[in-house]
């Protein structure tokens, strides 16, 4: 069974035992799962279960593996013929999570 989820503005297919990275967000100390409930679609094999926009009752449970951080990417900022020269990079914050169970409705 796969599921589409939405987290974050992007919409990401998982399947039970996956390992996905998704936005970092403020949770409790002591958290240890994460549950996304906005499920697009859900499908085993041809057989697919469209939302409108969501699929009801449907969720996605998660295990945290922990917060992590991309590699560096450049950010230039340049505008020609005037001197004016920034450079820097930027890491993105992101939470690693591995996808433990899809409840259909």
């Amino acid at each position: 069974m796969y599921a589409i989820i939405e987290d974050s503005g992007s919409q990401i297919m998982v399947r039970e035992g996956d390992t996905i990275k998704v936005a970092k967000r403020d949770l409790a100390a002591d958290a240890a799962t994460v549950l996304f409930d906005k499920v697009v679609m859900l499908g085993t094999g041809g057989d697919a279960k469209v939302g409108q926009p969501y699929v009801d009752g449907a969720k996605v449970t998660a295990d945290i593996l922990g917060e992590e951080r991309t590699d560096r990417v450049p950010v230039v900022k340049f505008k020609r013929r005037k001197g004016y020269l920034r450079m820097g990079t930027h890491r993105q914050d992101y939470l690693s999570v591995k996808i433990t169970s899809i409840q259909p409705s």
